[in-house]
């Protein structure tokens, strides 16, 4: 009978590193718990609250949120009718249910500004590709109730600061303004007159997008396309004075910081709902597909679900693409038992499960081995592990009460009753922490 196979643009996320493709390195379950246990603290210490929202939603939040002449809406989402007759669609993203959330459940009743943070699976019916799947991961935070610049660069600042305690290197950082409603109006004229001319000219894709979002133009991958948008009108050249304002505090408050930016004015973010500052953060280390971060402000999109007014700003970071690079460079390996055990004989089998258990309780990690092999295949798997040391039974030491304690590096052994084990339990952690 011929396997089920996992589907197209699916990954298994496995306790071991994956080579796939050309030597590509898949990373392991460690380096993803690594990644979100390193944001959940750094989110914790800058008081963002972790929010949790369904995984599928009606597909009318996805299309008033993002917009339906995106590409997300337009051709990307796995949409279904449910029992109940009702649309509903696999969240693509993670900002419009985080901002349906703080509506249904009237989160601006609480004052003050919202700091929000997620993290979940998102999907969307793309071409699997390095770093991008059909089923993909992200952590993203949102702050809701400030129109305040120093939001813009918090969330920013926060960005950085994660991927730098991650190690990742070879990063740029891109920003742009989009301006508010009354500008990317004024723009978008000004665009569409430019590009024009050039329409024969554009990616099919471009050519649809020229009278339904023609901003989406300036970030197509084609590169006739890009070719032409290079010598198109700069949106900078068009932002109102409230819009420039804004722009110039944050561009301010983050050279004041120290953080290093590209003005990049053809970049424009995929989704519909953003105003005012867009930024990505990119690394060469991933080709063509080079963005890790993607954010913005999205002012307008709180109104728009049925909210009140409410400026809001947030980002998000693919998982997959992040852990990606994190897998090249190596930093994160497996965690190593404290202890691995090893027994043989019923009476001893069944003692070393009893006494494994005691000692997990005790707080320390601990390996039983289940094979009831040989000895010798056992000491072999002990060595493997990366335990500093290995407990042995027998059935003499089951009927004796007692423990033969092996260190693996020294060799050295000795019989110790297992009632004084884990009474100075405390002692032998010191002793394994030191080894």
């Amino acid at each position: 009978m011929e396997s089920i196979q996992s589907l197209p643009g699916t990954e298994d996320i496995l306790p071991q590193p994956q080579r796939v493709g050309q030597g590509l390195k898949v990373a392991d379950i460690h380096t993803w718990q690594w990644v979100e246990a390193t944001a959940r603290e750094l989110f914790q210490r800058a008081v963002y609250q972790e929010i949790r929202t369904p995984t599928f939603e009606q597909t009318a939040l996805f299309e008033r949120g993002i917009g339906e002449a995106t590409d997300v809406v337009g051709k990307e989402m796995y949409t279904f009718v449910d029992k109940g007759d009702r649309s509903c669609t696999l969240r693509p993203e993670g900002t419009a249910g985080v901002v349906r959330a703080y509506i249904q459940h009237s989160l601006q009743a609480q004052g003050g500004v919202q700091r929000l943070w997620y993290c979940g699976s998102m999907f969307r019916y793309e071409r699997p590709q390095k770093g991008r799947q059909r089923q993909f991961h992200q952590i993203g935070v949102e702050v809701l109730g400030s129109a305040d610049p120093r939001a813009d660069v918090e969330v920013i600042l926060l960005a950085t600061d994660l991927l730098q305690r991650l190690g990742l290197k070879n990063l740029t950082f891109n920003l742009n303004s989009v301006g508010d409603r009354d500008d990317r109006q004024r723009y978008r004229e000004v665009l569409v007159n430019y590009l024009t001319p050039f329409k024969a000219d554009l990616d099919a894709d471009s050519q649809d997008r020229l009278s339904r979002n023609p901003l989406r133009i300036l970030d197509s991958k084609d590169e006739k396309t890009q070719a032409i948008a290079a010598d198109a009108p700069s949106i900078l050249d068009y932002l109102g004075d409230t819009s420039k304002r804004h722009f110039d505090r944050v561009l301010a408050q983050l050279s004041d910081l120290g953080i290093e930016f590209v003005l990049n004015p053809r970049l424009v973010r995929g989704l519909d709902y953003y105003t005012h500052t867009a930024f990505e953060i990119q690394s060469s280390d991933l080709g063509a597909q080079a963005t890790v971060c993607g954010g913005g402000r999205y002012d307008g999109l709180v109104q728009e679900l049925g909210g009140p007014v409410t400026p809001a700003v947030g980002w998000a970071i693919g998982l997959e693409r992040l852990t990606l690079l994190l897998a090249q460079l190596q930093t994160v390996s497996a965690p190593s038992p404290d202890l691995y055990v090893v027994s043989r004989g019923e009476a001893a089998e069944a003692n070393a499960l009893k006494l494994a258990q005691a000692l997990r309780n005790h707080g320390l990690a601990v390996d039983l081995d289940l094979s009831g092999s040989a000895f010798g295949k056992q000491f072999k798997r002990a060595d493997r592990s990366g335990a500093a040391a290995c407990l042995i039974l027998g059935d003499e030491e089951a009927a004796q009460g007692t423990v033969q304690l092996k260190w693996l590096q020294s060799g050295e052994q000795t019989s110790i009753t297992q009632a004084d084990l884990l009474t100075d339990v405390n002692a032998l952690r010191q002793k394994l922490q030191a080894s």
